[in-house]
């Protein structure tokens, strides 16, 4: 498993999409499920810090990344310092009455993308995997 790591300032999404980038070239994935990895890891990247740290840039995000030994399944793992949250308990962003809402898709749209997704931690960690 290899690691990244970075204080919880939002500028340093760059520090994601780049990593995802280097590992689109790297392991040579699709076009398809790279733009599934880039929004789900930068969204979940963004709940770290921004929700979870609270942008204390003292407090770092995680995130672990392994691939299979199969090669077909790469998992990230990222985890924030904050409290968690109710990860069970989300308004639907497809409901009539959050449709115009500028927020509250992130979780929904990692669900939809990702291969599997599964949050630890009390909401802290979250696993998402993906088929290449």
């Amino acid at each position: 498993m290899k690691t990244i790591r970075f204080n919880s300032n939002p500028s340093n999404i760059s520090i994601v999409e780049k990593f995802i980038d280097d590992l689109k070239n790297e392991l040579n994935i699709g076009d398809d499920v790279y733009g599934n990895i880039l929004i789900s890891l930068t969204e979940a990247a963004n709940n770290a810090m921004i929700h979870g740290n609270k942008c204390d840039e003292t407090k770092e995000v995680t995130i672990d990344y392994e691939l299979d030994g199969r090669g077909k399944n790469l998992t990230f793992i990222v985890k924030d310092q904050g409290p968690g949250f109710d990860y069970n308990n989300l308004p639907d962003p497809t409901a009539p009455e959050n449709l115009e809402r500028t927020h509250g898709r992130g979780v929904f749209l990692m669900m939809q993308l990702a291969d599997m997704v599964v949050f630890s931690d009390k909401g802290a960690t979250i696993e998402m995997q993906f088929r290449l």
